[in-house]
């Protein structure tokens, strides 16, 4: 095997497979080095992929050429829409996917691209030549030489487990951690914290009492854009819920919970929080939904989601069985913590390559993100950046990808794991999954990473949203056999003639239920859901695009020159804030904490005058 490449991929997680696969497919020469080439595309957690905003990531990478959409769908066991009962902005897909078929699917995709090496090693350091990155050290001293390393270390980077009293080294239940890495990026200079994630007991699903369970049927879905040709077995999931018991037994033990013991110095996930933290923080809750969630279709073991904890084995144990539904409930795994090292984000530009050391990117939960999802987008951009050699930036008003980066190199984790929420984005009404190929799919193919047939399938899309579009302009006459058809469908009445369009805006009418009460053209439910949003939200999107063009314009107001401490009216704190951040632009400087819109105003202000009286 050759021991130069173009780009050295640090990982195999969401993050590393989709730099990877995004860096190969552009031409770039990339070896992937991994502990466990058998662990490759692993679910470390809940083998679930999508949720609140989540689910928009996907759809955006996969809109984009990534992988992880067709890799999730092709191995889906449960799948759900989510918030459907509220806002368009705020809906989202999630899939339970198959625990062992979700890597050796990956693992195929990456093995049929050409130019993609795999490398079963420990990366024990970063080799630096000339103040720029030349490749990586394994533990074994062998060097593999490139002039672009995208770490993807994940929870591996001074991975330190814990339950109960117990405490190992490991970045994942079975996998040691790269201690030796860590200690390596600390003498090169990186700003590293220590953060905190946690996973849940499995239990036997023969233990189960089921009839005693909520059953929560799935529906009929998919993520890609290119839906897949034949589906999996599907696997309905269960809802339980604790008790005052179960928070009982949590408190008497809390003194031998990590979090609390003061063994855990790194802060956890605020919004995926442990069953501990949940007992503490909200003392007057009587309960706490879960979901009984399989594993795979070939697997006995059932994921408790929303009892994340790392109690002593024996209270995990009298947890789960003060619950209904497990009174006997037989635990396969024991839920634990996982304490490990993050890099500041904010020390990288926006296509995740570190400030100082040049040809070094960053990607995944190593920049302080927890879940699969945000770590395959930055995976995706940091391997598209690495092989272009030039940063591949998406807007915040383009998609949630762009949100997340943004977030992450302008104002940081904020000392707890990142996570995406569709309240993060400015603009969410106009980044939805039903539009994410519009959106994306002409950027993904201007990469070349959206391939031939991909592309002409989205232009299909266009062309029959465009006719169901033109026949919406079609008048409807309040005839006896019109007002039949709208009391069939329960559309209403109608006294006056109106276009298609306008009867599309009433709450009960869909295109769909049009088409088959007035012979509007037949539309795919994806094209046809598109076309609806568009009809119906259309003051609300006209209003938000206006916004965005505002965002816009100040974020073309470059800051790269100026000089914080000679504006006028600055606080102290406000001009700290921005040295130290060194926003490009008046967009990105009105986005990190402590900069008010006030702040803003003064920059803008100011440069006005500058250049006015710039001769």
């Amino acid at each position: 095997m050759a021991h130069t490449w173009d780009i050295v991929v640090v990982g195999a997680g969401h993050a590393g497979c989709e730099a990877a696969a995004a860096a190969a497919r552009l031409g770039a020469r990339v070896a992937v080095v991994t502990l466990r080439l058998d662990h490759l595309g692993c679910l470390s957690c809940n083998p679930a992929i999508g949720g609140l905003a989540k689910g928009q990531l996907v759809r955006e990478l996969d809109a984009l050429g990534g992988l992880i959409a067709r890799v999730t769908d092709e191995t889906t066991i449960h799948f759900r829409r989510l918030n459907t009962r509220k806002g368009l902005a705020v809906r989202s897909s999630r899939a339970q996917v198959d625990l062992e078929r979700y890597p050796r699917a990956m693992s195929r995709t990456l093995a049929d691209l050409e130019g993609l090496d795999l490398v079963e090693g420990e990366v024990a350091g970063l080799v630096v030549e000339g103040g720029r990155i030349a490749g990586v050290r394994l533990a074994d001293d062998t060097v593999l030489r490139a002039p672009a390393v995208v770490l993807t270390t994940g929870t591996f980077l001074g991975g330190l487990l814990h339950c109960g009293d117990e405490r190992r080294r490991g970045g994942r239940i079975g996998d040691r951690a790269a201690h030796r890495l860590s200690r390596e990026l600390r003498d090169l200079g990186l700003r590293l914290g220590r953060l905190k994630t946690g996973t849940t007991p499995r239990v036997r699903a023969g233990s189960v009492r089921w009839e005693a369970l909520q059953e929560q049927p799935g529906i009929e879905g998919h993520f890609s854009f290119r839906p897949p040709r034949t589906r999996l077995p599907q696997r309905p999931c269960y809802r339980a819920a604790t008790n005052p018991e179960t928070h009982a037994l949590v408190r008497a033990d809390l003194h031998r919970a990590p979090m609390f013991s003061g063994a855990i110095r790194g802060t956890g996930p605020r919004y995926c929080p442990s069953i501990e933290d949940k007992v503490v923080r909200f003392p007057d809750r009587e309960r706490h939904v879960l979901f009984l969630e399989p594993e795979g279709l070939d697997s006995d073991r059932i994921y408790v989601a929303g009892l994340s904890t790392s109690l002593p084995r024996e209270t995990q144990e009298a947890v789960l069985r003060s619950i209904v539904g497990l009174e006997h409930a037989e635990v396969l795994q024991h839920g634990y913590a996982v304490e490990y090292d993050f890099a500041d984000p904010r020390d990288l530009g926006p296509g995740l390559e570190h400030r100082e050391v040049p040809g070094l990117f960053l990607a995944g939960q190593v920049n302080g993100t927890s879940g699969y999802e945000e770590a395959a987008a930055q995976g995706f951009v940091a391997g598209v950046s690495a092989a272009r050699q030039e940063p591949f930036v998406l807007r915040r008003d383009q998609a949630y990808v762009g949100v997340l980066v943004d977030d992450l190199v302008t104002r940081g984790v904020g000392g707890e794991p990142y996570r995406m929420f569709t309240s993060r984005a400015e603009h969410r009404l106009l980044l939805r999954e039903d539009n994410a190929d519009v959106r994306l799919v002409p950027t993904g193919r201007s990469l070349g990473l959206v391939e031939d047939a991909d592309m002409a399938a989205f232009e299909a899309r266009q062309e029959a949203a465009a006719r169901g579009r033109q026949a919406l302009s079609q008048p409807i006459h309040p005839s006896a056999e019109t007002l039949a058809r709208l009391d069939q469908h329960g559309l209403g009445t109608l006294k006056k003639p109106i276009t298609a369009e306008e009867l599309l805006r009433r709450p009960a009418a869909s295109y769909t239920v049009l088409s088959a009460a007035f012979g509007l053209p037949a539309l795919a439910p994806e094209v046809a859901l598109v076309v609806e949003n568009e009809v119906k939200y259309a003051g609300y999107l006209k209003r938000e695009r206006s916004r965005v063009a505002e965002a816009r314009r100040l974020a073309g107001v470059s800051l790269d020159t100026i000089d914080f401490s000679a504006v006028p009216g600055l606080s102290t704190e406000v001009q700290q804030r921005l040295v130290a951040a060194r926003p490009r632009d008046l967009g990105a400087a009105g986005r990190l904490p402590g900069v008010t819109p006030a702040a803003v105003t003064l920059l803008a202000t100011w440069l006005i005058k500058e250049r006015c009286a710039a001769p």
